[in-house]
């Protein structure tokens, strides 16, 4: 939603006709905020890389069928967002089940990062865990409004929702979110006191009986 609505159109034609800078344009402004829609949806850097790749192959060689009457980032959302749900019906439920865990072990292992690392690793992985813990709806529309900064107006277009549906799709997220988060928190303050029981050579098991 960065471009001027006529600045979109004129590249939008220009696009349509063969010009390489202007499908570049389109994929230098939209491919960070497309990606992290993706990741957040699926919890997969993997998926989230292929199907926002699939996503903009499909829309810049279908630029004739573009509808002007609405914007490009909404199509491109549109379009990315069927393609996340065919994935997810072709892998279920090996893409369901894996995707926390994807997240939680990706790069890393013993000794892998330091305390500090550790601990800002657990806020972003509890952020993800939460997410995915709403229902499917729920997840896009928090990413949509608190990620993305789409308007409500917006989303209800392209959740295809009345807006009264989507606000109260969003103040019952975010009640779970913060229960959920609050629970993490508690989780990682006892994290860290284990981190610096190691640090200091206590023994684990009196952490552990806290």
């Amino acid at each position: 939603m960065a471009f001027e609505r006529d600045e979109e159109r004129r590249l939008i034609r220009l696009a349509a006709s063969g010009d390489r800078e202007a499908s570049a344009a389109f994929i230098r402004e939209y491919q960070p905020s497309l990606r992290a829609y993706l990741l957040r949806l699926s919890g997969r850097p993997d998926i989230a890389e292929d199907i926002a790749q699939e996503a903009f192959v499909r829309v810049l060689t279908n630029l004739h069928r573009f509808d002007d009457r609405y914007r490009f980032s909404t199509w491109l959302f549109t379009i990315a967002k069927r393609l996340y749900v065919n994935a997810r019906q072709k892998h279920a439920p090996l893409f369901n089940t894996e995707a926390v865990a994807y997240e939680r072990s990706s790069g890393r292992g013993p000794g892998a990062h330091a305390a500090s690392n550790e601990v800002s690793t657990h806020v972003r992985d509890a952020l993800q865990e939460a997410l995915m813990s709403l229902g499917e709806d729920q997840r896009e529309i928090v990413v949509l409004f608190h990620q993305l900064d789409w308007p409500i107006t917006l989303i209800a277009q392209h959740m295809g929702m009345p807006e009264g549906t989507i606000k109260s799709h969003l103040h019952r997220s975010r009640k779970k979110l913060r229960s959920l988060l609050a629970a993490h928190a508690r989780h990682g303050s006892r994290m860290r006191e284990a981190l610096a029981s190691e640090e200091s050579g206590a023994q684990p098991a009196r952490v552990a009986a806290r």
